[in-house]
């Protein structure tokens, strides 16, 4: 006898739609359209934000006769806009679909991207590096309040690692660009400019793909037929949600505001990302510090961010298996902190070797945290308008000890 396409499953005194065929198919879909065109956005703001580093081992600081601690306060500064602007964001994305929020953001911060090229001194920079901040800010705030609208509980961190793993490749990546990009000798345009136009230029012309290929939610997406919009509804009420596609109201986003568990959340947002931040601004730097050329500085990068993807990867793999957020979080924040002791320990020109192996282990715990919590707290909140709000301001308390990683490096305490 032939199983019928769907059934409906018990849960309490209700029943709910179940279509297993579709539900696959959907899944299929979403992971091969909606989830790769987010980590190609992802993968480009990761790069335009930390590329600063990079350019800085190809002599920006002298081209633009920096002093003292202006690059830490290029750094530092950046940070405040991007960690004010996630909750505005997250809210218009609730409001307007993160198909013409999301992209709309990469295409302006494209734009500010290519105009570092044309950066003449330090106010200038600072300029363009604020406003950017702007742009970037609700990007991965934004990008995990769009994915729960997709994907269930069990199947968000390892969506949230996939697009992170872009991040660390970004940074790898950099490296490798800025390793073919700073041999070119041209007496006019200068190898960190060229690695602004560049960057920049690709981040724009995927913005403007964005706009085509994202749909603005499961109900009304383009490649979905109507059984497989059905089953994206049904399955999102069966585990994550208690209503789907609601409208935007600005009362029920902050609800939960209340709960006494709130605070909580805050403090954990606010610390894990120190390792994070890091990892990501200062890396080249600290390679650099082993005493190496700028072309193998920024080819050495490479290496510990790639293995740090893949230990992200495989950590958030498991901790869907297993639905556990807790001590995953603590094993990849202990990994970091290790790398870091290690760093600060030790003469690092007298213990190259071990040095390096320490950047190893703080590429492969910094990052996964990022990816846990956000998708920990987005399991724990079923109303929509609720989860924009706390996505977008977890993440921007969590951009805001960018603060505190760009205040721990100053010019004064180098080279330790």
């Amino acid at each position: 006898m032939e199983k019928p396409p769907h059934v409906e499953e018990n849960i309490g005194q209700g029943s709910i739609y179940s279509d297993p065929e579709a539900e696959r198919t959907y899944r299929r879909k979403v992971d091969f359209l909606v989830l790769p065109m987010l980590c190609l956005m992802y993968f480009f703001d990761c790069m335009d934000r930390s590329n600063l580093a990079n350019a800085k081992t190809d002599g920006l600081d002298k081209d633009l006769h920096l002093q003292g601690n202006d690059y830490s306060l290029l750094i530092l500064l950046f940070y405040i806009p991007f960690g004010l602007f996630d909750l505005p964001w997250s809210l218009l994305i609730k409001r307007y679909s993160g198909r013409v929020m999301l992209s709309f953001m990469s295409i302006v911060w494209g734009i500010l991207a290519l105009c570092q090229c044309a950066a003449k001194d330090f106010g200038s920079m600072l300029a363009i590096r604020m406003i950017l901040g702007v742009f970037e800010a609700g990007f991965f705030a934004g990008t995990t309040f769009y994915l729960t609208l997709f994907y269930t509980r069990g199947e968000m961190g390892f969506r949230l690692a996939i697009v992170q793993s872009f991040a660390v490749l970004a940074s790898a990546f950099s490296g490798l660009i800025s390793f073919g990009v700073f041999q070119i000798n041209s007496p006019s345009v200068k190898g960190w400019q060229y690695l602004f136009i560049i960057e920049g230029g690709m981040t724009l012309l995927i913005g403007i793909m964005g706009i085509f290929v994202l749909p603005h939610s499961p109900q009304t997406a383009w490649f979905l037929n109507a059984r497989e919009r059905e089953s994206a509804t049904a399955r999102l009420l069966r585990d994550s949600s208690s209503e789907v596609a609601t409208s935007f109201n600005l009362k029920e986003c902050f609800q939960s505001w209340k709960d006494w568990q709130f605070p909580i959340w805050c403090i954990i947002t606010f610390t894990y990302p120190v390792a994070y931040a890091t990892a990501m601004n200062f890396f080249p730097l600290i390679v650099q510090r082993l005493g190496y050329s700028v072309v193998k500085t920024n080819l050495w990068t490479v290496a510990p961010n790639l293995v740090g993807a893949v230990v992200l990867l495989c950590v958030a793999k498991s901790s869907d298996y297993f639905r556990e957020r807790t001590f995953h979080i603590v094993f990849s924040l202990t990994l970091s902190l290790v790398g870091m002791v290690i760093l600060a320990a030790i003469d690092v020109i007298q213990h190259k070797a071990v040095a390096y192996f320490a950047c190893f282990l703080m590429a492969s715990g910094a990052y996964i945290p990022s990816c846990l919590v956000h998708a920990w707290h987005n399991n724990n909140t079923v109303h929509e308008n609720s989860r924009a709000a706390n996505t977008g301001l977890f993440v921007g308390l969590g951009n805001m000890a960018g603060v505190l990683s760009a205040g721990t490096f100053r010019t004064e305490y180098a080279p330790k």
